[in-house]
């Protein structure tokens, strides 16, 4: 495969004085929405309205939805008690006799039952017009026809019509679908708000220069060369080009590079990242629907728009037996008809094949095994946000991780320090170095920090701390000038150092001076995370092959391929580059799994088959993915795919057992064998049905011992 390679200015990516530490993902989890059986515009993560106010109404909508559906279900369920007490076949079953009204029970059933039709079966009945828009018949499609024929049948005996009336299994049946459906939803986490998220990242305002004097402007209002001032540590506002300053710049949530990137007059910059230290004066090239963060969000609501088209275990079982039972339902009343039997007779025949066919079973088969899945599953940290995704995990084939904050630590950590004077020992070299760093928020000054804590090191006083711009920091310790400075600082000043203490491609390197000699060197990378040895392995020992897809440089990629012994590599790509590689990988076959953290890892993640995020990353990471990864440790997906798997045995068993009794049922109540006298009665198809619900409660139960 070729390995692509973007070529940064200049490699030696100087400091910055902004505080790199990745923003936390702290997702609100409240926001629950059943990502399947219940659709809502457009079923899993779906989304119509994307200006940024759109995502926060969106999870509003469905936080309104789980209400709605818990309300339905307790108004239901008290009105369905008296319409079983009234019930014939219920009375006759149980061995009772009861009436309210003398003669007129069936008038207050019929009513009481209509509430419940109307009132607690509305979501399946807007449920089935939204499901044949979309050409996409479903659950909703054969509740709604299942309960449409219960209530239609019903009424007609009510006012006339021979037969018994199904009031009773209407309400049954859509008091348990109402229970599904609400446990489901409350199990399952929020359909995304990642657009709002990538919107917010954008600044609003920028400061314009005009006439040499700086005006705040909404950043919409900038047109094409227009000329913008960037103060230190602020976001840039908008794709333009350096037309005066230097600093380096801080890109890793865009473009996946893990070291600030060092840029001057005529370099590109990017709208949403971060200026370092460096006054920039920029003039704009792209705004708007143009500029390179909205064309990351168009990527994502475009994958997500396609990824919601995809349909659920549930649903594909649910179109066929709609399917199963408007065919034998039909067939039922014209073969009856045509064996010249009562029209009545025939209909009453029809109407059973269709109510039986719905087995209340179904209502709860999968909703169990999702409940319970996604709380163990978040036990064992990994939060489960697309249903359908985590029944597919199942199939993936390869699997490509981004490499910063996922297969990394995604922050600098001291690799190697050593001194370069005999006049100073290894560890005074972190401590003239911490004396400065200790009033820095730079990344780089994090990891030192960090290593001086590690080995218990005290800090030394320092004082007249000054930034010394772009290159470096500098400030009196122990009565000596001492500065930590960039490789740049060393060439500028023409101070030599040992060849073999030279900057390399896979490290970042900073070298202490002490009044303008060299004392010392200190070398930082990001470090591997040490679960992703037994990660890789493990994912290959299930046959899966494992990618690495990263926009930072050849060398840093290879190392990190090399150490893991990845299938293969990336390097130097953007974000739309790594969409297009999954696109790819998907042409060639593989049913492709993405693992990232970052901005420049949404679209990836989006389009991907499964989208993994890892928690520790950022926000629209999490909200574009279908799986959220909470202690952000690699050796968790291994245990998801094997958790979608022993999910996804759970439900086909569910299902065996949900439909099971149809096939028997369906016939003897279609009268298969009415020449022999055998007519299934309603009452022992309730009886059936009853059974088929308890056992299939019971095996949901037992997935807790399979994922312990």
């Amino acid at each position: 495969m070729q390995h692509t390679h973007k070529d940064h200015q200049n490699s030696s990516h100087e400091r910055h004085g902004y505080d790199h530490q990745k923003e936390q993902n702290n997702h609100d989890h409240q926001h629950g929405h059943g990502h399947g059986n219940h659709k809502v515009n457009g079923g899993n993560g779906d989304h119509d309205d994307h200006d940024g106010q759109g995502g926060h109404d969106h999870s509003q909508h469905h936080t309104m939805m789980i209400k709605d559906f818990r309300k339905r279900f307790w108004i239901s369920l008290v009105i369905s008690v008296p319409i079983l007490v009234l019930s014939p076949m219920v009375q006759g079953l149980l061995g009772f006799e009861f009436s309210l009204t003398q003669g007129y029970d069936k008038y207050l059933l019929f009513a009481l039952s209509t509430i419940v039709f109307f009132y607690g079966g509305w979501p399946f009945l807007t449920g089935l017009i939204d499901e044949l828009k979309k050409k996409q018949p479903g659950m909703m499609t054969l509740i709604a026809v299942a309960i449409t024929v219960a209530w239609g049948y019903s009424s007609a005996t009510t006012f006339g019509l021979e037969g018994s009336s199904f009031f009773w299994e209407l309400a049954t049946l859509i008091d348990i679908m109402l229970l599904g459906h609400w446990i489901e939803m409350k199990s399952i986490l929020g359909a995304s708000r990642s657009l709002q998220k990538l919107v917010a990242l954008m600044p609003s305002e920028a400061h314009r220069l005009k006439n040499g004097e700086t005006e705040d402007v909404k950043v919409n209002e900038l047109k094409k060369d227009d000329k913008v001032l960037v103060r230190p540590g602020e976001k840039i506002p908008v794709d333009g080009i350096i037309t005066d300053g230097e600093s380096s710049i801080n890109e890793s949530m865009v473009t996946g590079e893990s070291r600030p990137v060092r840029k001057s007059k005529d370099d590109k910059v990017i709208g949403g990242t971060i200026n370092g230290n460096g006054s920039l004066t920029l003039s704009v090239e792209q705004v708007g629907e143009e500029a390179y963060l909205n064309k990351v969000i168009n990527m994502v609501r475009e994958a997500q728009s396609k990824k919601s088209r995809t349909q659920n275990l549930a649903d594909r079982i649910a179109k066929w037996l709609t399917i199963v039972a408007l065919t034998i339902g039909f067939g039922t009343l014209i073969t009856w008809l045509l064996l010249d039997e009562s029209f009545v007779f025939a209909l009453e025949r029809m109407a059973s094949v269709m109510v039986i066919t719905c087995p209340h079973a179904l209502g709860l088969a999968v909703p169990l095994v999702v409940a319970i899945s996604t709380s163990l599953s978040a036990g064992k940290g990994l939060l489960i946000r697309n249903r359908t995704a985590f029944e597919n995990s199942r199939k993936i084939t390869l699997l490509a991780f981004d490499k910063t904050g996922t297969l990394t630590k995604g922050n600098f950590a001291v690799s190697r320090y050593e001194a370069l004077s005999d006049q100073y020992e290894k560890d005074d070299i972190l401590k003239l170095a911490g004396a400065l760093e200790s009033k820095s928020e730079h990344p780089l000054a994090t990891g030192i920090m960090q290593k001086i804590k590690e080995l218990e090191l005290g800090i030394k006083e320092s004082r007249d701390f000054n930034s010394i711009s772009g290159k470096g920091i500098e400030g009196m310790v122990d009565n000596k000038n001492v500065k930590v400075v960039s490789p740049g600082y060393l060439k500028e000043n023409n101070i030599k150092i040992p060849e073999n203490q030279a900057e390399n491609h896979q490290e970042t390197v900073v070298y202490v001076l002490a009044d303008d000699k060299p004392a010392g060197v200190i070398a930082l990378s990001d470090e591997i995370r040490p679960e992703s040895h037994e990660a890789i392995s493990s994912l290959k020992k299930n046959g899966i092959k494992v990618i690495m897809m990263t926009g930072d440089n050849e060398q840093v990629a290879k190392a990190v391929s090399d150490e893991l012994k990845l299938d293969d590599y990336f390097a130097g790509i953007l974000p739309d580059q790594k969409l297009e590689k999954i696109k790819e990988l998907q042409d060639e076959g593989e049913f492709v799994a993405m693992t990232g953290d970052g901005i420049n890892d949404a679209p990836a993640l989006a389009t991907a088959n499964v989208g993994i995020a890892v928690g520790s990353g950022t926000d629209v990471a999490a909200e574009t993915a279908d799986i959220i990864l909470v202690n952000s440790n690699p050796k968790d997906i291994a245990s998801l795919i094997s958790f979608g798997k022993a999910t996804y045995r759970k439900m086909i068993q569910n299902f065996i057992w949900a439909t099971g009794y149809n096939v028997v049922a369906i016939p003897l109540a279609a009268g298969v064998l009415y020449s022999a006298g055998i007519l299934i009665n309603p009452a022992v198809g309730a009886v059936l049905m009853s059974l088929s619900t308890v056992v299939v409660a019971i095996n949901a139960q037992l997935l807790k011992r399979k994922l312990r």
